[in-house]
């Protein structure tokens, strides 16, 4: 290991490891490298570092990382270590702790005989042979397990292995994009496939949907591994059967007809087999061209539904409108095959710049009933509309527009922010798919009277879709046009909306004034600091994070807390309210977040300038932890929370305590605060809520004046509303 991975796993500065190697005779000589750049034994290092009483404040799993990195490539301990973490999940906290306590010996053949057991293979799984030299990563991976939980550790184990391989490209569904796509299944879809399965997420979301057969195949053998070991720990009473290899060439499942498909497949992808599948029995739509790989994996879906069974899928929005898919998008039409477009926002799931789409289809049955409509769902304007809790220009001037599934979903943030992973995009996943999930709900339930919602959502008969592009994106059908739109309604509004951004601009100016901050003199004042990990041992704070799921103990804690509020990253970032709900997130219950905790997200994308903290107020007490956040739970009789909060988020003291330049991981522990008295500590504590209610101010501002100028931008193109200095009979031909 390097010096730098020292002073992470110590929670010191680099400077301070250079200093124990010239001070203390008795540090770890180096093992290999350079003399500009030494590299250490990891074993030795801890040993030295736990005699000084120096605990690491790595990251679980960044000590799993860099376990692995020491091994160093090509050893394929990665590979064998899959099997031990759903072993490792069965066991308790304690079990896990003894296990690591074990001589080398001892702990390699524990470890060989836990793996062994498992009742179920992980595909492509080598034997369960470990050596006296996997012990160090066997005990990270113990520790993962323990602290971080199952899930987390086989996620390291698969970002290592696809970073050895020539896997780019390779991306995760989001979760919550995951629940959306199996929402839209009908409820007794028991038995679901998904051909290009990945990491699993699309088949754990099936499971908890209430799926129990459950059929996956990847190309590559360690995201196989990686689904099989995911579907152990979040549904081990269900069937699975999970294949490695090229679904389109190598079909593993070539006689199963399942009740549903949920994919995410390759985008763009020429070399799908054009050639050699050619007269392949699939193509009941036609032949997809060269470029069309993604009109291949639909086929291929629909070939492995029942009649009547659903196929539900995440596609790019090119597909919608290319003109080498044309006839394949006529004849999914024509047939009644293809039932509903829905555009997702742009950052909603990778690859981030596009707003991918989800369409869904239903096997056409023999003797059926005729499907005569195509319902069209713009999620996009989910992040056009409705900024700072107000509806937008359609919603309350729309004729006839109802309120399906709910309210709309409302935004209190920017308009989009950088995030850790396309999970925890600012806009609000759980009112998104309220708003889908209500449009389908009406659409399916009474297609032939389903009425539709301008701006939102619309059923187009399939005879307007059939035309000479067959362009079947949403934002085309849906866009409320002059005839949706009630004048004296939209005019109403626009007064409102200015009436709410006057107001809203004084809140600004007020919040902007000058606070009498004054200079600290001729240089920038310098003190004593302490990391969090510091803090914490002292007992001025509690570090705490949401339990993992599928983590011992988590099983039947979900039912009594699915409707509580989850906050979650995006919600810091965004400076909104707990906008989740357990049932969306899959909460435990493991942590509630109280009114004067210190909430940190743990992940964030390079260059991102969103608020990293903020401190929980009322309107956040009582509500669940979500994933990627890290709440510090200060005493209050030697922690004043605004301080803390403001100190932490300081883009030096996140850049110092990450790991990661496109994705930053922040290490809680390495952290560090200024040695101050608490009087002290409130005078900055003060002043760091003055500029947490200034940055509100102008979030609030953006959003109201970018929602006036699209409503003015509305009414004046569609006719609806005329120039302030015009009348109507001056201002016609």
């Amino acid at each position: 290991m390097t010096a730098a991975e020292i002073s992470r796993i110590a929670g010191v500065t680099r400077a301070t490891v250079s200093n124990w190697r010239r001070r203390h005779d008795d540090f770890p000589a180096p093992s290999a490298g350079t003399e500009t750049s030494p590299l250490y034994d990891l074993p030795a290092v801890q040993a030295w570092l736990r005699a000084r009483g120096h605990t690491s404040t790595a990251s679980p799993t960044e000590e799993l990382r860099t376990a692995l990195r020491l091994i160093g490539p090509g050893s394929g301990v990665t590979s064998r270590l899959f099997p031990l973490v759903a072993a490792a999940s069965r066991r308790t906290p304690e079990e896990l702790a003894e296990l690591a306590a074990l001589s080398d010996d001892q702990l390699v053949v524990r470890a060989e005989k836990s793996a062994g057991e498992l009742p179920v293979a992980v595909p492509e799984a080598e034997p369960f042979r470990y050596g006296p030299n996997d012990a160090g990563v066997l005990r990270a991976l113990l520790g993962c397990v323990r602290e971080a939980g199952a899930q987390a550790a086989a996620d390291v184990l698969a970002e290592r292995e696809l970073d050895e391989g020539a896997a780019s490209g390779v991306y995760q569904t989001p979760e919550g994009l995951a629940l959306l796509m199996a929402r839209l299944l009908p409820a007794g879809a028991s038995r679901v496939l998904d051909p290009a399965c990945g990491s699993g997420t699309l088949l754990v979301a099936a499971a908890r949907q209430g799926a129990w057969e459950l059929f996956g195949q990847d190309s590559l053998p360690v995201q196989g591994r990686r689904t099989a070991v995911r579907l152990l720990l979040a549904a081990p009473e269900a069937e699975t059967a999970i294949r490695v290899g090229d679904s389109l060439r190598a079909d593993a499942f070539p006689d199963v007809t399942v009740d549903a498909v949920l994919c995410n497949p390759p985008f763009g992808d020429r070399d799908w087999g054009h050639d050699e599948l050619a007269y392949d029995p699939r193509w009941a739509y036609g032949l997809p061209t060269r470029f069309e790989s993604e009109l291949a994996w639909v086929q291929h879906a629909l070939a492995h539904v029942e009649p009547g069974g659903h196929a539900v899928m995440l596609l790019p929005p090119a597909l919608a409108f290319r003109s080498s898919g044309r006839r394949i998008r006529a004849e999914l039409i024509r047939s009644g095959a293809l039932r509903a477009v829905v555009s997702l926002p742009a950052r909603a799931a990778y690859p981030l710049h596009i707003g991918l789409q989800i369409w869904v289809f239903q096997r056409p049955e023999p003797g059926g009933k005729d499907r005569t409509t195509v319902l069209f769902v713009d999620g996009e304007g989910e992040q056009r509309d409705g900024a700072a809790g107000t509806p937008s220009a359609t919603d309350t001037a729309t004729s006839g527009a109802g309120t399906r599934g709910g309210s709309r979903p409302r935004r209190s943030g920017s308009s989009s922010s950088a995030t850790s992973s396309a999970s925890a995009s600012s806009f609000d996943w759980a009112g998104l798919t309220d708003r889908v999930l209500g449009q389908w709900a009406a659409f399916t339930t009474a297609p032939d009277t389903y009425t539709d919602e301008p701006g939102v959502a619309r059923a187009v008969p399939l005879v307007d879709l059939l035309d000479d592009v067959v362009d079947v994106t949403p934002a085309r059908h849906v866009r409320a046009t002059a005839a949706d739109i009630d004048p004296a309604a939209l005019s109403r509004r626009v007064h409102d909306l200015h009436e709410q951004l006057a107001e809203q601009v004084a809140v600004l100016a007020a919040a902007s004034a000058s606070g009498g901050w004054q200079p600290s003199g001729a240089s920038a004042r310098e003190w004593r600091t302490a990391t969090v990990s510091d803090l914490a041992r002292g007992g001025a704070l509690t570090v705490m994070r949401a339990a993992p799921s599928g983590t011992r103990g988590s099983k039947g804690s979900a039912a009594p807390t699915m409707d509580r509020p989850v906050l979650t990253a995006s919600d810091i970032s965004a400076g909104r309210p707990p906008s989740t709900r357990a049932v969306d997130l899959h909460a435990d219950a493991a942590q509630a977040v109280a009114a004067g905790d210190v909430l940190v997200r743990s992940i964030a994308s390079g260059g991102d300038a969103a608020a990293m903290t903020r401190v929980a107020d009322d309107q956040d007490a009582g509500a669940l932890l979500g994933p990627h956040i890290h709440l510090l739970r200060p005493d209050p009789a030697r922690l004043d929370p605004w301080f803390l909060a403001g100190f932490l988020g300081a883009e030096d003291n996140i850049a110092s305590a990450s790991t990661g330049s496109t994705l930053v991981h922040v290490t809680p522990g390495r952290l560090r605060v200024p040695l101050l008295s608490l009087e002290e500590q409130r005078r900055y504590g003060e002043a760091f809520r003055r500029v947490y209610e200034l940055r509100a101010a102008v979030r609030r501002t953006a959003d109201l004046a970018a929602d006036t100028a699209a409503t003015l931008t509305t009414g004046l193109t569609t006719g609806v509303l005329l120039p302030s200095d015009t009348t109507p009979d001056s201002g016609s031909a």
